[in-house]
């Protein structure tokens, strides 16, 4: 197995602090130095230096950081062999994302995992797209599920990680049930562009999803609102302040006067969701398990909910 040390020197690397560092693996930050010094000690190197108030990492701390990705990967692959080769599993197994997903797909999958086995431990985290990545990197999480266009500081080559598609989430229109259009089935963009618009700040990824789809029906909607969380827009929406856009994969939960339509015709805008997991790891047997009752999960959603007050 690979050292604890050498993973503490990675999320180090990563974040560039000894709190945040602590605050990743769980250990205390006075766990984490000694660890670090440990670690300088055993292999001979001096791999940080002082920094101000902190340390960063030297030359050479870097360049073993770097050089453990491809030994951090074949221990995945070997391990995950391992397990299918004697058709075990894990007994611990940490799971990660964003909010939707963890109430969504993370919640019932947790739920399963624990049925069908008995023995294992699973624990949830609800995290945004980066600290889910820096969770894998300190083995705190297995696998987990992001919006592709949130983590753009983690490039699909990272050598790190893989990424597997689960799903592409569309987003409808969510209206005043008072609405003209609110016994439609579908609207296209067109038909609302001059409605009252409720999206997240300018500068957020959301805020570009939405710019992009009104741009590519070559109109330009009214902003009337911001709201960041999606029950917010909900409640907005309910008050009669405007129309807005909803994943699929997000429920309508508390939305009372709030009914959903398809987008149809073009510049129809959908979220790409990935499952993301430490690059080796993939084989193993409850990530596949994993997958696939997140993927059985995300298309029972998107099959069964236009119109929904769930």
């Amino acid at each position: 197995m690979i050292d604890p040390r050498l993973i503490t020197l990675r999320v180090f690397a990563g974040c560039g602090t000894v709190g945040t560092t602590a605050e990743l693996t769980g250990y205390s930050p006075s766990a984490v130095s000694a660890q670090l010094r440990e670690l300088q000690r055993v292999l001979g190197m001096q791999l940080l230096t002082k920094d101000g108030r902190g340390v960063r990492l030297t030359s050479t701390g870097r360049f073993l950081v770097e050089g453990s990705d491809r030994l951090i990967a074949e221990w995945e692959s070997l391990r995950a062999s391992a397990l299918a080769a004697g058709g075990q599993v894990q007994t611990r197994f940490g799971l990660g994302g964003f909010s939707t997903a963890a109430a969504r797909l993370l919640a019932p999958l947790a739920a399963t995992l624990r049925s069908t086995h008995p023995l294992l431990e699973v624990q949830v985290l609800e995290a945004n797209p980066a600290r889910c990545f820096d969770l894998l990197v300190a083995e705190r999480i297995d696998l987990a599920v992001i919006v592709a266009m949130q983590s753009h500081s983690y490039v699909e080559d990272d050598p790190r990680f893989e990424q597997i598609v689960l799903l592409d989430d569309p987003l409808d229109v969510i209206i005043s049930s008072d609405h003209p259009l609110a016994a439609r089935e579908a609207v296209t963009l067109e038909e609302l562009a001059s409605e009252p618009w409720i999206t997240d700040a300018a500068g957020s990824a959301y805020h570009s999803l939405f710019t992009a789809a009104f741009t590519a029906v070559g109109v330009t909607p009214r902003i009337a609102h911001e709201a960041v969380e999606w029950e917010t827009q909900i409640a907005f929406v309910s008050a009669g302040l405007g129309v807005g856009l909803l994943p699929r994969l997000a429920p309508l939960h508390h939305g009372e006067n709030v009914v959903r339509l398809h987008i149809t015709g073009r510049g129809k805008p959908s979220r790409r969701i990935v499952a993301a997991v430490r690059t080796g790891s993939i084989t193993s047997p409850l990530i596949q398990e994993s997958l696939g009752i997140l993927q059985s999960s995300a298309d029972c959603i998107l099959t069964t909910r236009p119109q929904d007050s769930l």
